[in-house]
């Protein structure tokens, strides 16, 4: 790691998702000095403490915190369109979306990526969305590729250790506020008080860090729009019930609106022979899934999240602490994750270790604690999630069984978008937002394609105010 005796440097970057990650490698290929700072722990010490199954609520946790950030133990789906992953296209345009997107691929693909693609097969799409249609489902089609739980790790060990050597990388190190004077960003200053200064600093703090800078924009003057609550549940299904359409596509993104409220259900996350995991944000714990590239490692089930997406009108501006409060319902029923059966939850009663135990369908998340979601969310999210599961059930035969495993809550952190420019700049000068945690984008391809966007923009001005543009 390469050190510096004082506490200045040309950019700080909080946080070393891949937002982080991928302004770095744009910074430091023109030799800036660049100062990352994480919360959380290097990749090689991130490691889950989980004892006999149970969260053991560590600060901050692991699996979603440190380098890498939540993506770190995700499956690694890059999804290559415009089409969803977030709206960097509203910031920057169409056509520089895409051009971003590709080169996002292609650093992927340098540091190992597998080459195989999904969802080039038009035969195989034009006639899944001619099914979907039928049952009132918008299918949208999109270019995968799919790293796996395993290789996703590989690959950011390789970017940290060509990282490393160029750019200083602090770990354990909390930033506590973002320091600006005269509408210009100066430094942030950590949680144990040290201050460090750099002319331009970028924050990716990620999901986990939404409600962080949710604060400091508030703080700071800066203003802030809510998006839509996405909030939902995770469905684990035999994986022989959608293989007709993960093996050609392999991330399904279904959309649908719910015929009793007009509410938008979709698709997220879909892994394939996966297996169900929690996360704990600031002692929060919400579900999720992952999944392997190796055979070995596959399970016998699929899993994907089913998320209404809801818009609050004013004077309603808290949309993640909303979120945090209805996952934390589920938390103080069930000690962390709720798991149901759908034949349960239709006949209105929770289910039981026994009655799992009698179903078709083997959780791949052992803690979870069987319950009843009814008395989680809310009547409108759970009606709407029905119907969608009903529509999809005409796509996927098997879906709508009562033996169907429905785990929660899922809550997706990243609701609320700070007003930036065309190059993520907020209203205080050289002050840039970026990835998850900037609500602008919502998976791993527009948040590394932020950041490269937001370092090359730094790289220009840097450039200018030496003469070189």
């Amino acid at each position: 790691m390469k050190k510096d005796k004082t506490n200045n440097f040309d950019v700080i970057i909080v946080g070393t998702g891949p937002s982080g990650i991928f302004a770095a490698l744009t910074l430091a290929e023109k030799g800036r000095h660049v100062l990352m700072l994480e919360k959380g722990l290097e990749l090689k010490n991130r490691v889950c403490l989980k004892k006999d199954g149970w969260c053991r609520n560590c600060r901050p946790c692991s699996v979603l915190n440190g380098w890498g950030g939540a993506g770190a133990f995700s499956d690694g789906k890059l999804t290559l369109t415009t089409g969803f992953g977030g709206v960097l296209q509203d910031y920057v345009g169409e056509e520089r979306t895409i051009k971003l997107i590709e080169l996002v691929d292609s650093i992927f693909l340098s540091y190992g990526a597998p080459k195989k693609l999904y969802g080039t097969e038009e035969k195989v799409i034009k006639k899944l969305r001619r099914q979907a249609a039928t049952a009132e489902l918008q299918l949208k089609p999109a270019l995968i590729r799919h790293l796996g739980t395993e290789n996703c790790y590989k690959i950011l060990a390789r970017m940290k250790a060509s990282l490393e050597e160029k750019v200083q990388i602090n770990f354990r190190s909390t930033v506590r506020q973002i320091i600006a004077e005269n509408g210009r960003v100066k430094g942030v200053v950590l949680e144990n008080g040290e201050a460090y200064y750099a002319p331009y600093v970028i924050c990716g703090p990620g999901r986990e860090g939404a409600l962080w800078l949710y604060e400091e924009a508030k703080r700071l003057g800066l203003k802030i729009s809510s998006n839509p609550v996405d909030i939902g549940v995770r469905v684990e299904i035999p994986a022989g019930v959608m293989e007709h359409i993960t093996s050609k596509v392999y991330e399904s993104k279904f959309i649908y609106y719910s015929p009793s409220f007009d509410d938008k259900v979709r698709t997220f996350c879909m892994s394939p022979h996966g297996e169900v995991v929690i996360e704990n944000s600031e002692g929060v714990v919400t579900v999720n899934g992952h999944s392997y590239w190796e055979k070995e490692r596959q399970t016998e089930n699929t899993n994907f999240a089913l998320l209404v997406s809801k818009n609050f009108t004013e004077p309603f501006d808290e949309p993640v602490r909303y979120g945090r409060n209805i996952a934390s319902l589920a938390n103080m029923l069930g000690g962390g994750v709720l798991v149901q059966r759908l034949g349960d939850l239709l006949a209105g009663r929770r289910s039981t270790h026994e009655r799992l135990r009698r179903g078709l369908v083997r959780p791949t998340l052992k803690e979870a604690t069987p319950g009843d979601l009814s008395l989680v969310l809310p009547y409108r999210y759970l009606c709407s999630i029905l119907e969608m599961m009903k529509a999809l059930d005409v796509v996927a035969p098997g879906v709508y069984s009562r033996h169907t495993l429905l785990y929660g809550v899922e809550v997706k952190f990243y609701s609320q978008r700070l007003e930036l420019t065309p190059y993520l700049e907020t209203g205080i000068k050289n002050l840039f937002a970026i990835g998850d945690g900037a609500g602008i984008t919502r998976g791993l391809v527009q948040a590394s394609a932020s950041g490269i966007h937001v370092g090359e923009e730094i790289n220009r001005r840097f450039n200018r105010e030496s003469g070189l543009l």
